[in-house]
């Protein structure tokens, strides 16, 4: 048997993860995939790697690991300057040394043999591989580097060389002293991989965990046109895709969410090496893959982690040529893995001030600090601890400052670029791809970057106070009732997913409509018949991809129900249709033209009166299809449609007549059920009526204390006279509690009261109330207030 340990050169077939001290993390993971995960129908590019062993040889039988000890002796890596001039110092060594000439032969033979299988002066991709690197507790985020479109023996040779100088660029040489790696211990292998020909395709990253919440239900999956460099670079921002783990497995069309990237340029061939080139106008504006495409990368990606046992971060790349996928990298993901599942830190702003720039949110976080705005790498010097770092991109070289910054604001990136991942890893609050931070920020002005709510993340004037509530979720008792949540936008959902709760009680889809739509459904409806032309442009550009106007109203629709469906699966997930009033519906885009005036919008055409009337009919047929679609074709069966503001059994009757003519039956889907909101005193007054249409009710105690009292909520005059612990109104909410259990029927609550009033909640609880959804912010005070009784 051959001894791996004094070999030079080891094939990926040869390898294993166990060969992480010969081969480092990349190369070890890639022989494990080939050898185990090809079988299974994975598609893995052949290669070989140059040994830890191969790395010390050269170092020795050059003299340079003398050499290198004596440059770094003394290294202060909180000097920049000094640091600087010793990474160079080493590196030119490296470079500058000549191989030995058994090390030149070992290599030149492999790649010959390379070439035999993929024919003359094959094109590989030469990538570093630290022993170091990719383990549990260390990411290395591109610290080593990666050389494509390598050609013929010199190339790879010259490439290898600068593959093991890269073990000492400075961020690489900061990152090990800072975590307590020995510059000698770690080791570099050079892993030379056939290249995939995804610069005439496209290339991404897949994570099989959700970076920002830790929510291990679901694969991320990015790409963009050209090879992978521009996506971790942060050139663009990916095309996103996201699948459900759960549902994927039942053979289901999982995604349930799915992103169209601004993609601008991309790196292509060029006669040796790369370019940069620009990407066509048809290109931008359509995905990088196609939908099968992306289920078959879902189901490698789980293959994978279910292999490694791991959630992993893969590097993926689709062939131009061949029209064939690969997975071209693998590594464990090594942020979330490592923070307990026990332990729910939440942040909140107390205050709010005037809005500077917003872009994407990193982690739920919120820092402040002074800004200062670097324009290149060469600059770094200048920046210092506990400031807002903003610049237009960041890649491994800025590594030294983004540990001691604040906050990190980009113009440019998207969730899987340089500055996102390694914010994420040293737990700083980070925006990317604002477009336009180092114009609107200034050197020496006070922020605050707020990343805790949702997706968007906002950089304010002024230091604003903030605090931040740690939550052991092992010591929270259990409730003496069902606890549920309220999930007011989908962003808020994968963030809220590891609450002690069981399901959702509401999902609003006016949250859906009013921040991700942004069009009144009639407009699209009509599409074809629109004369304005400045509005023709703005639904144009908020639809880009889309040819049928309607299909983007009912994707992004099913999206959003789908990313609160999927966060709290296999629970119950009650997600109430559109109740904008009049005046709401006529704000959205091209809204005036289908709404009339009232002069009590509040108490006129909303809820379920809408659904059946001619004028708004298609238009909830779009809800009721997006509905249809999570529930059928992603596989979501736990979402359960809810009908609010029904003022009588016979209305209710035409709404689910009006939802089976749209593709939703409870004769054609035995597992559907319809809730209706109880917010009017007739839900109650006539409740074995309204019991016979509908599988349960949810109280809306906001607009029940409206209508029981006469109070306008939106009026501040009247407010001080009562609230929903009123007699009146908590009599009428026993009442149809009482007669919900007498019928078996589900009774809960989704109004506001119980989050507001302790003392209403424990009313609630001795009335026999099924459950209590609550906003997420008092699930946790309010289960430990219930358990005290």
């Amino acid at each position: 048997m051959v001894n791996k340990k004094k070999q030079f050169v080891i094939w990926f077939k040869d390898l294993t993860i166990k060969d992480v001290p010969l081969v480092g993390g990349k190369n070890a993971a890639l022989g494990e995939m080939y050898a185990c995960l090809t079988p299974l129908g994975i598609n893995i590019p052949n290669g070989f790697a140059l040994t830890a062993y191969a790395y010390r040889y050269f170092l020795k039988s050059t003299g340079l690991d003398a050499q290198i000890k004596k440059i770094l002796k003394g290294l202060n890596t909180k000097n920049i300057k000094n640091l600087q001039a010793r990474g160079k110092a080493v590196r030119r060594a490296i470079v500058e040394a000549k191989l030995p000439k058994e090390l030149e032969r070992e290599i030149a033979k492999a790649y010959k043999k390379l070439e035999k299988m993929y024919g003359a002066d094959v094109d590989t991709a030469v990538r570093s591989s630290a022993t170091a690197e990719d383990l549990p507790g260390a990411s290395f985020a591109g610290q080593q580097e990666t050389y494509l479109n390598i050609r013929g023996v010199s190339a790879v040779l010259e490439a290898t060389k600068k593959c093991i100088a890269s073990l000492f660029t400075d961020r690489a040489i900061s990152y090990r002293k800072d975590k307590g790696f020995s510059h000698f211990d770690a080791a570099l292998s050079v892993g030379v991989q056939k290249m995939v020909r995804s610069d005439a395709a496209s290339s991404g990253v897949a994570f099989t965990i959700d970076t920002e919440s830790g929510f291990d239900k679901i694969i991320v999956i990015n790409g963009s046109w050209g090879l992978g460099e521009m996506i971790v670079q942060g050139k663009v921002i990916p095309d996103e895709w996201i699948i459900f783990k759960p549902t994927l497995a039942e053979g289901k069309k999982a995604i349930i969410a799915q992103n169209l990237g601004e993609k601008k340029v991309k790196l292509i061939y060029a006669p040796t090496g790369t370019k940069k080139v620009s990407i066509s106008e048809n290109d931008k504006n359509r995905f990088c893959l196609k939908e099968d495409e992306v289920i078959t990368l879902a189901k490698w990606c789980v293959k994978i982690e279910e292999h490694f046992k791991h959630p992993m971060d893969i590097e993926w790349a689709k062939d131009g040529k061949t029209k064939e996928l690969f997975i071209v990298q693998a590594r464990p993901e090594t942020v979330h893995a490592m923070e307990s599942k026990k332990v729910y830190k939440e942040y909140h702003l107390l205050k709010r001030s005037k809005i500077l720039t917003s872009g994407i949110a990193v982690g739920a976080k919120i820092g402040a600090g002074a800004v200062r705005v670097i324009e290149s790498a060469k600059k770094i010097g200048e920046f210092k601890k506990g400031e807002v770092l903003v610049t237009r991109i960041t890649d491994p070289d800025w590594e030294p400052i983004m540990k001691i910054a604040s906050a990190i604001v980009t113009d440019e990136g998207g969730r899987t670029s340089h500055a996102a991942i390694v914010s994420r890893e040293l737990s700083i609050p980070c925006i990317v791809g604002t477009k336009n931070s180092t114009v609107k920020l200034k050197n020496r002005q006070i922020v605050t970057v707020d990343c805790s709510s949702g997706e968007t993340g906002v950089v304010y004037d002024g230091k604003l106070p903030f605090e931040a509530i740690e939550h052991d979720l092992g010591k929270i008792p259990k409730p003496p009732v069902k606890i549920m949540v309220n999930i007011g936008t989908p962003d808020e959902a994968f963030k809220n997913h590891y609450l002690p709760v069981e399901g959702v009680g509401l999902g609003r889809l006016e949250f859906i409509i009013a921040s991700h739509i942004k069009i009144h459904p009639n407009a699209l409806l009509n599409y074809g018949k629109l004369k304005d032309k400045q509005l023709k442009e703005k639904i144009d550009k908020l639809t880009l991809g889309y040819k049928n106007k309607v299909q983007y109203y009912i994707d992004e629709l099913a999206e959003g129900i789908a990313k609160i469906g999927a966060a709290f699966h296999p629970y119950e997930v009650i997600i109430r249709f559109s109740d904008f009033k009049t005046n709401e519906y006529s704000k959205l885009l091209g809204g005036a033209a289908y709404e009339p005036h009232e002069e009590n919008p509040m108490i006129g055409w909303r809820g379920a009166s809408r659904y059946y009337d001619p004028k708004f009919e298609a238009a909830f047929g779009l809800e009721v299809k997006a509905m249809k679609k999570v529930r059928e074709t992603m596989g979501l069966t736990n979402v359960i449609p809810m009908i609010p503001f029904c003022r009588t059994p016979e209305e209710g009757e035409q709404v689910v007549k009006t939802m089976a003519k749209y593709g939703l039956s409870r004769k054609k889907d035995k597992s559907l059920k319809i809730y209706v909101m109880c917010e009017i005193p007739s839900n109650i007054l006539l409740a074995d009526k309204f019991l016979e249409v509908f599988d349960g009710m949810s109280i809306g105690s906001n607009d029940l204390t409206q209508l029981t009292l006469g109070l306008d909520r939106d009026s501040g005059i009247v407010t001080h006279i009562a609230n929903e612990k009123n007699e009146s109104v908590k009599k009428l909410i026993a009442e149809i509690i009482a007669k919900c259990n007498k019928k078996k029927k589900y009774i809960g609550i989704c109004g506001q009261a119980p989050s507001d009033y302790p003392d209403f909640a424990e009313f609630l609880v001795k009335a026999g109330i099924h459950s209590m959804s609550l906003n997420p912010d008092t699930v946790i005070k309010t289960i430990v207030a219930l358990s005290k009784k």
